[in-house]
């Protein structure tokens, strides 16, 4: 089972997640404004790679920028491609992809 856990300060944040207690992956986010975050890095731990941790993190971004009102701006290359893929979170976007 994959938990995140998400980190937000006034200009960045991250979701971090962790697979049965050990660190998987990490994305971090830079605020754009009040209403907007950018996602601007996702990284997997290699041990990790195709077990769907960066999806995860993905939809903990989603989950929280649904939550309180905010859009987000995918500039790294793997939320881009996944919110591309991914019609039902597209409703987060500041722009569609």
């Amino acid at each position: 089972m994959i938990k995140v856990k998400h980190t937000n300060d006034e200009k960045r944040g991250s979701f971090e997640a962790f697979m049965n207690g050990t660190h998987a992956g990490l994305m971090t986010y830079t605020w754009a404004g009040e209403d907007r975050f950018i996602i601007d890095h996702t990284e997997v731990d290699e041990a990790y790679n195709g077990k769907g941790v960066g999806k995860e993190m993905l939809y903990a971004a989603v989950d929280f920028a649904r939550k309180n009102g905010k859009s987000i701006i995918p500039l790294c290359p793997f939320a881009k491609a996944t919110f591309q893929k991914e019609e039902d979170i597209q409703d987060v976007l500041v722009n569609k992809v």
